[in-house]
């Protein structure tokens, strides 16, 4: 009995062993996971100059530009407010741009604190930069198209109110951005500013931040802004005169830096939005290849807020002349200061004033 016993399980060993050398086995590569998706250094480097020179630029314009407006306040139209409220978004997230440059090279260093709060200015400047875009393409598409201008005193006052709305509806729209939080993660060197959702539910909430972005952040306000633009520019077409050719410059330049900023980062945050949903092929050099192209378009969309300044002001020859009005003024108010100054100072025996 014990050598059947022995006789089958030798038989059994040399079955196995012989199937297992017979196996082929195929890695599923959707169940593999994916190494972690890291930037090189000199890239880090790149866009760390990059923002502080998109800072450099956006701070003393987007302050010149409200110093222009403020000094003719009397005079402002409804572009101007929101031209004004455009300002104060940008020059906000330009005040933030140190903040990202510090951490794209030694991580997040500032504490949880100024993790939701920068996060917030960036998500409210993305909401109401945009929405001020629209709320300028619809006022001059109401001036021209429309010729509104009689009513120039209630549509001043409704700017005003609008305004306010989109600051609103701009913060409310970027609360999400209070899930943020400094993370420590064991495969990174550095610690990083980012999303937390509750682990049950992250990627239906993920999802759910992205499409109210994609719609209410570029996609809705696009299609007005291209409609307003395009009846205007179709209206514009139909007058004569040089003043026609300026103004379809000035919305060419305004639409064409828009897209130009803002376009290539949407569409990669789109096609990650597509692949967290898995509509779309989602492996590990796809998810690795939209991670880097959101990371770059990111910091050109960030371009904008230093562009706004040179399309919606410098171009304009009425800024120009409101500018050259105020460095006028403003010299003229110094050197009436300093003619004072000289005849209200005493001068000494031998007749030399103490002025300097």
């Amino acid at each position: 009995m014990s050598s059947l016993l022995l006789n089958f399980s030798e038989f059994y060993n040399q079955e196995l062993n012989s199937s297992i050398q017979n196996i082929t086995y195929v890695v599923d590569e959707t169940t593999v996971p994916c190494q972690e998706f890291t930037v090189s250094l000199s890239i880090n480097i790149a866009v760390c100059i990059l923002f502080l020179h998109i800072f450099l630029l956006a701070i003393p314009g987007n302050v010149i530009v409200g110093l222009v407006i403020i000094s003719n306040i009397r005079a402002l139209s409804p572009s101007d407010v929101y031209l004004f409220h455009l300002v104060i978004a940008d020059t906000l997230m330009a005040l933030a741009l140190p903040f990202y440059s510090t951490s794209v090279v030694a991580g997040w260093i500032f504490g949880d604190v100024m993790c939701k709060l920068v996060n917030l200015i960036k998500e409210a400047n993305f909401y109401t930069s945009i929405l001020f875009l629209v709320c300028i393409s619809v006022d001059r598409y109401m001036v021209i198209v429309r010729a509104m201008e009689a009513r120039k005193i209630q549509r001043l006052f409704c700017s005003w109110a609008v305004c306010g709305l989109v600051w609103i509806l701009g913060v409310l729209l970027s609360l999400p951005a209070l899930y943020n939080e400094v993370n420590y993660f064991t495969d990174q060197a550095l610690p990083i500013c980012t999303e937390q959702f509750e682990s049950d539910s992250a990627d239906e909430w993920r999802i759910a931040t992205r499409v109210m972005r994609h719609l209410l952040g570029f996609l809705l306000p696009l299609c007005v802004m291209l409609t307003c633009y395009g009846v205007t520019v179709a209206r514009l077409l139909r007058t004569r005169g040089f003043q026609r050719q300026r103004a379809m410059k000035l919305i060419a330049a305004i639409m064409l830096a828009f897209l130009l900023c803002w376009t290539p980062f949407n569409l990669a945050t789109m096609v990650d939005t597509l692949m967290r949903a898995n509509l779309v092929k989602n492996d590990c050099a796809a998810r690795n290849a939209v991670s880097l192209a959101m990371f770059i378009t990111q910091s050109f969309g960030l371009l904008h807020c230093s562009v706004n300044p040179l399309l919606y002001a410098f171009v304009g020859e009425k800024f120009r002349k409101r500018f050259y009005q105020m460095i006028h003024r403003t010299r003229r108010i110094e050197s009436g200061m300093l003619s004072r100054a000289t005849r209200s100072t005493p001068l000494t025996s031998d007749g030399v004033s103490h002025f300097h």
